[in-house]
């Protein structure tokens, strides 16, 4: 977008706004594909009849990226031969759930804020890192099994291995080839830079830490405090973005 385009004010100028984007790091296939859902979205926003501020408040969280990405996921696991078929994943496998990056895990707002709800009964328990230092404070010490399963962001969804004993060396620090992430990551991740970028000069589109999120719920921390401590610089997003290049 020109930088010196005023931003949207309403919907149809938003969905003109996103036609014209152009993220950094090129213009891939995940990026399309999270264009054209994005376009349907606020079509439909916009035949309901949704005010802009409610299309761009759902945006700045997220909800149109993890719906889309959703679906995508949705779509990919239900085709014959997919990297779901052959995964090693089972409960308790909880080698995927050490969150060594220095991100913590990328999540949305509205997935923040979830995770935030579903652990908040949970305060002062003991969790995750009492198995692994730098194991999610979701998990269960004992079972190792996800203690918000059902609220669980786009991350842990999309995110499988076909070796688990690949996912033990990585969660010591050795590479290993085997785990990977689905290509709805992808196109969550990109649909949430276009709405960062159709948004810009109105609202700021922000991403959390996972590990952040969950750890200061169990510490006892409100949801506006705990979201405070768990958000990314604006770079986190792109990087990850960038990162996610080769899903599967």
């Amino acid at each position: 977008m020109n930088a010196k385009a005023r931003p949207p004010r309403d919907v149809p100028a938003l969905r003109a706004a996103l036609a014209r984007l152009r993220l950094p790091g090129g213009q891939g296939g995940a990026v399309a594909r999270a264009r054209a859902l994005l376009d349907v979205y606020l079509e439909t926003a916009e035949a309901h009849g949704e005010s802009f501020e409610a299309t761009a408040r759902a945006l700045r969280a997220g909800v149109p990226a993890i719906r889309l990405g959703g679906a995508e996921l949705s779509a990919q696991t239900s085709q014959p031969g997919n990297p779901a078929e052959t995964a090693a994943c089972a409960p308790g496998c909880a080698w995927c759930c050490v969150l060594s990056g220095a991100d913590g895990g990328v999540i949305l707002e509205a997935e923040a804020r979830r995770v935030h709800a579903a652990l908040t009964p949970l305060t002062g328990q003991r969790d995750g890192r009492e198995w692994m230092e730098d194991a999610c404070p979701a998990l269960d010490p004992d079972t190792r099994m996800c203690r918000i399963y059902e609220a669980r962001p786009m991350i842990c969804r999309t995110y499988l291995s076909d070796d688990a004993e690949a996912c033990r060396a990585i969660a010591h620090g050795t590479p290993a080839s085997g785990p990977g992430v689905l290509g709805a990551q992808s196109v969550y991740l990109a649909a949430h830079s276009l709405a960062r970028a159709a948004l810009k000069g109105l609202a700021q589109v922000p991403t959390y830490a996972l590990a952040k999120v969950a750890a200061e719920a169990l510490a006892g921390a409100d949801e506006e405090a705990a979201l405070k401590a768990a958000r990314h610089k604006p770079k986190v997003l792109e990087d990850e973005r960038a990162r996610m290049g080769g899903s599967l």
